[in-house]
């Protein structure tokens, strides 16, 4: 069982790596007291691969003592766990910042010490741990996207690549717009097969529908200027940390233009690599 111990300093970004984390399949837990580790750990195991990726986050709230933190450890590592410890820091100045920002209280303030005070507390009360930690990851100034490929090269094979998943999906207006649409577009501009007697029984999935949406050159400019759109995007989506994308093309019933502009979309985009999930809601209707 691969196992992360995600420890560093309150402010600093722990739950969001762990929100990174249960992404890759990690199965994460916030704030777990070091002396009930090793039974989880134990009951993991038993499960025989179903949490064989398991991530642990702890803070200076459960930690009365680093020493049984260090003893803790290498007590997992002796029943099966490989383990390791990610520490997340951030500069002093954007700790005491982010949390004047938000309004939380450090866990260490009291009433006879302040919250610069106790930034610089939790970071001498946590250095042994730093020391001993297999990755460290400062925060200070850094984005979502950047964070992710970090965490990606460190536990994802070695790669900082992490997929967009994207979802395309054809639509009727009449039936309704699609309420999970990042990205919507309307094609009822396309002259409609719906008109021509021996399209009208057919759908986009059919040649004969494709060939007559694609052969006027408003269909074939608007999907080039779409696949130029989708160029553009995909690669500010992916910096910035979004992992799914969800692109609807809808025309009037739903059966004709856009599922073969979906069809079509779904193809260049697959060509490109991009894991594609294509999905025609209205095409029985």
């Amino acid at each position: 069982m691969d196992l992360v111990i995600i420890s560093g300093l309150s402010g600093a970004g722990k739950s969001r790596v762990a929100a990174v984390l249960e992404d890759m399949d990690f199965y994460c837990v916030d704030n777990m007291p070091v002396s009930m580790m090793p039974k989880f750990a134990e009951l993991c195991i038993a499960t025989q691969g179903r949490y064989d990726k398991v991530a642990l986050v702890t803070d200076i709230r459960a930690l009365e003592n680093i020493a049984e933190l260090f003893e803790t450890l290498e007590n997992m590592r002796e029943i099966g766990c490989k383990l390791s410890i990610l520490f997340i820091e951030a500069e002093h100045e954007t700790i005491v910042k982010r949390y004047k920002e938000t309004r939380r209280r450090h866990p260490l303030v009291t009433a006879g010490r302040g919250l610069e005070d106790a930034v610089k507390r939790e970071r001498e009360i946590l250095a042994p741990i730093r020391v001993q930690a297999d990755a460290i990851i400062d925060t200070t100034g850094l984005t979502l996207g950047k964070l992710q490929r970090q965490l990606y090269k460190r536990y994802a094979g070695g790669t900082e690549d992490k997929p967009l998943n994207i979802s395309i999906k054809s639509f009727g207006f009449k039936h309704g717009l699609p309420i999970e649409a990042d990205l919507l577009f309307d094609v009822r501009f396309m002259p409609n097969p719906f008109y021509i007697n021996e399209l009208k029984e057919l759908t986009g999935l059919d040649a004969p529908v494709r060939d007559y949406v694609f052969s006027f050159e408003q269909s074939d400019g608007f999907f080039s200027r779409l696949c130029e759109m989708m160029d553009f995007l995909i690669p500010h989506y992916i910096e910035e940390g979004k992992r799914y994308l969800v692109v609807c093309i809808g025309c009037t019933g739903g059966r004709h233009r856009s599922v073969a502009i979906v069809q079509a979309l779904s193809e260049y985009l697959l060509s490109k690599g991009f894991p594609i999930d294509c999905n025609h809601r209205d095409i029985g209707k």
